[in-house]
């Protein structure tokens, strides 16, 4: 396979994450809201937040992922509580 098949392979594979575009202004507040919360990016931050304002929209109840769980957890130690 040559190059340009591999980029063309690439291209015409479907994926299952898609490119969503924010202002920068608010890309970077969204930056400083994530500082030290224990999300690993704004786009994981984001991804969590927008699951949850779906759920809610569909009536499903909120999931928490296994990471999820474990941020829930770290904070609550943290806290003294655990």
């Amino acid at each position: 396979m040559n190059l340009s098949s591999a980029v063309y392979s690439d291209w015409s594979m479907p994926s299952d994450r898609v490119t969503l575009k924010i202002p920068r202004p608010l890309y970077e507040r969204l930056r400083r809201v994530v500082e030290d919360t224990g999300y690993r990016s704004v786009n994981e931050f984001v991804v969590h937040v927008l699951r949850d304002l779906v759920a809610e929209t569909e009536g499903d109840p909120p999931t928490l992922t296994a990471r999820e769980v474990e941020i829930v957890r770290r904070r609550l130690r943290r806290l003294g509580y655990l």
